[in-house]
């Protein structure tokens, strides 16, 4: 790729210093140096020629080969050396613009070290990370990248996982936490079982999901490669009128429409508008995989842009996805520390999110409690330090005849218009009531009011939650529509219907009881940190952090994407349209020409590379900023 244009202009400028009087040299000598120019711009042109048209396809290689042959023809060698070295050298810098944007794959290859230091029978043994298997115990020591994917068996550490999911900040690690290949060990050291083989780890299907990505054509580009062989038919014709017709019609001379059509040939070639949509697109999936975003393909990145509403997922997208202890009121005369204790020691053996949620706030163990006897849907009863503990809900008070304030029953009422779950706590008299949920997440409002600052019409949430609990969330979240009280079968009927009414849906989930939703939507997007599996599997897009505030960032690229898009088509058949134009006109010469056309090339080239950018905050069309805190993730 350096060598073709690098000889193709040494002996174009050494044919030309052959031809300058001062030097006496007969003319064979400079042409012999064209002529040598010519083979070294050409030869790979050549080969890619006759490929294509052994598939009976006529591209802009033949195009390009055909106008220098007959540049050639018409002793206009330099000419014909000056076409094959500008367009030797435009193929040399869209392969190495292009490879910038296939980075990603090998910095993720590299992510992985050679070999990991395993644990056999209190022996340490290094082995290669390729023939790491399930059950192998590896040791990783400070600062040490991890091999395989794995759970921690022993110590406690932080992990930098930036480069798997775009989070910044290393996330703490202890017994039983999942570890991931690729990822680097903070200042502890730890030990873990290989849950998964080499072959099949998270980064290893990252590094596939990306591969196919980038393999895989957007919609314009799939259109644009029909056009370019309809069209490079139609040049063909055009060639043929123009070499015929300026004679026979207008009495040109043949060598004059003959020099013509050659430069016809080469300003109708649609080299730039064919490499500008895989330039843009592949720079896009790029720069995605750098901020922890993966697309399945371009097509997706083209339709993350063209959104018009998106629907998500409530439970573990918009919220934390497991309930906290948001009141906790006691009864007059009584204390908030008695509250929790009690409530915390009778609710212990029970696997209840609510339960979770009282201990996790109690931040302690409690007392232990005897004679437990759940009662399925409404509470439970135990006996705590010799008293009777009840815990539960309304109606299982009232069976134990249990009568609790008329301030207490108004708050747990308004509690729980206001979306919260609440439970009543009583010993031989009223204790309090506790009030639980699930909260959304920090970012999740601004979020949402990002993405409709950026032209998304309707943002809808989706829940299988209670109708009241789903309003009161929505409320707070600023959503356009709550759909409440559905199953994963009734959120895939949602998007249909979003789609009929609103247009192209995306659909925000976290990949796993909302995985026939995400497959049912135009673009699917998964919360990647949970459900991984089922989410690369299922949906388009895959957010490797639970972060919700990337998914304004993940449209904003899709819309830029769409721009740049937009603005390379209309440059590349600009560009062609106005030199078509001056050589109608007789206005046009070969070398301008030249210059012309692969500059237009060049130029879509270097636009679509825009988007390979990541340093510093980008403006969103709402005014407000994203910052580029994923360049951390440098995958």
């Amino acid at each position: 790729m350096i060598l073709a244009p690098a000889l193709c202009a040494l002996f174009t400028v050494a044919g030309m210093l052959a031809h300058l009087p001062a030097l006496h040299l007969a003319d064979w000598v400079g042409n012999v140096l064209y002529g040598i120019a010519c083979v070294a711009g050409g030869a790979q042109g050549v080969v890619e020629t006759l490929a294509s048209l052994r598939r009976r396809v006529f591209d802009v290689n033949f195009l390009m080969l055909l106008a220098a042959a007959g540049a050639a023809s018409i002793n206009r060698l330099q000419e014909g050396a000056m076409l094959l070295m500008l367009f030797s050298l435009s193929n040399t810098l869209q392969f190495f613009a292009l490879e910038r944007t296939r980075n990603a794959i090998r910095a993720l290859m590299r992510l992985r070290p050679e070999v990991a230091c395993v644990v056999r029978d209190g022996r340490e043994e290094s082995v290669p990370a390729g023939e790491l298997a399930p059950g192998d115990r590896v040791r990783v020591r400070p600062g040490e990248r991890l091999a395989a994917d794995g759970t921690v068996a022993e110590g406690t550490t932080c992990v930098d996982e930036s480069a798997m999911t775009g989070e910044s900040v290393p996330v703490p690690k202890g017994p039983g936490d999942p570890v991931y290949a690729g990822t680097i060990n903070g200042p502890g050291s730890l030990e873990f079982s290989v849950t998964t083989a080499a072959g099949h780890t998270r980064l290893a299907r990252i590094i596939e999901l990306v591969e196919h990505a980038q393999a895989e054509k957007a919609p314009t580009q799939r259109f644009i490669d029909r056009f370019g062989q309809y069209y490079a038919g139609a040049v063909l014709a055009a060639v043929a009128v123009t070499l015929l017709g300026l004679p026979l019609v207008f009495r040109h001379h043949f060598h004059d429409a003959y020099y013509r059509a050659m430069v016809t040939l080469v300003v109708a070639s649609p080299c730039a508008l064919v490499i500008s949509t895989p330039a843009t697109i592949l720079s896009g999936i790029a720069a995605a995989a750098r901020r922890g975003i993966l697309f399945k393909g371009g097509g997706s990145l083209e339709a993350v842009g063209k959104l018009r509403v998106i629907a998500l997922d409530k439970t573990g997208t918009l919220t934390s996805g497991h309930m906290c202890l948001t009141e906790a009121v006691p009864a007059p005369g009584r204390t908030r520390e008695e509250l929790l204790e009690l409530a915390s020691a009778a609710e212990k053996r029970s696997e209840h999110p609510v339960a979770h949620a009282v201990l996790e706030a109690l931040g302690h163990q409690p007392a232990e409690a005897t004679e437990v006897l759940a009662h399925a849907g409404r509470g439970v009863e135990a006996r705590v330090h010799g008293r009777r503990v009840l815990v539960g809900t309304q109606r299982f008070m009232d069976s134990e005849c249990m009568l609790f304030p008329q301030e207490l029953v108004s708050l747990k009422e308004r509690l729980e218009a206001d979306g919260h779950t609440t439970v009543l706590v009583a010993d031989e008299r009223p204790l309090g009531v506790l009030a639980m949920a699930d909260e959304p997440r920090e970012k999740s409002a601004q979020a949402i009011g990002d993405l409709r600052g950026m032209g998304v019409k309707h943002v809808v949430m989706l829940t299988g939650d209670h109708r009241v609990v789903g309003e009161a969330i929505g409320r707070r979240l600023g959503v356009d529509e709550v759909m409440s009280e559905l199953l994963p079968e009734d959120k895939v009927n949602a998007v249909r219907e979003l789609r009929r009414r609103h247009g192209l849906v995306g659909m925000v989930g976290d990949g796993v009881n909302d995985a026939p939703a995400l497959a049912a939507a135009d673009v699917g997007i998964a919360m990647g940190g949970r459900g991984t599996d089922v989410a690369l599997e299922t949906a388009d897009v895959v957010l490797m952090s639970d972060r919700i505030e990337r998914l304004p960032e993940l449209v904003d690229l899709g819309r830029r994407a769409g721009r740049v898009v937009r603005q390379n088509v209309l440059i590349s058949v600009g560009v062609m349209a106005g030199l078509v134009g001056l050589n109608f006109l007789g206005w046009m010469t070969l070398p301008l020409g030249v210059v012309g056309h692969e500059g237009s090339t060049l130029l879509v080239v270097l636009n679509g590379l825009r988007l390979l950018r990541a340093g510093g905050p980008e403006r969103r069309p709402g005014g407000s900023e994203v910052p580029a805190h994923a360049a951390g993730g440098h995958a």
